[in-house]
């Protein structure tokens, strides 16, 4: 079984940045999964937030996040990031990582449906 274990939310307050951590801890192979971000505001559906392939080759982002946030990851530590920089108000939500088999899961199905593994989510708020 695949597990995921968040980090990094928190309180910041517009134009700040926080960065989220999600480390897979399996026995299972970190490079076999392509890794993305979610997130769930209050009273929203989940979305789609930024995935990265297996081999970091392939990188996609909503648009709503797109230039100021980043996704990477470290095969080494079995840890994939996401980098918020200029927070606004309106990311303020639920956070969730995610890992799939196949990246497509992720950028192409709604709210994350027939996404195999799923982290806890991790509270980020943006105060303006």
């Amino acid at each position: 079984q695949v597990q995921l274990v968040g980090s990094g939310g928190g309180l910041v307050q517009a134009g700040g940045s926080l960065r989220l951590s999600c480390a897979l801890a399996s026995g299972r192979t970190f490079t076999a999964y392509a890794m993305g971000w979610f997130r769930q505001a209050p009273g929203k559906d989940r979305e789609f937030v930024a995935a990265i392939s297996w081999s970091g080759g392939r990188i996609y982002y909503a648009d709503s996040v797109k230039g100021r946030f980043t996704i990477s990851r470290d095969s080494a530590k079995n840890t994939v990031y996401l980098q918020m920089n200029s927070l606004e108000p309106e990311d303020t939500a639920l956070y969730y990582c995610a890992a799939s088999k196949f990246i497509a899961t992720m950028v192409e199905t709604p709210a994350g449906g027939g996404i195999e593994y799923w982290g806890k989510g991790t509270l980020v708020t943006v105060s303006s």
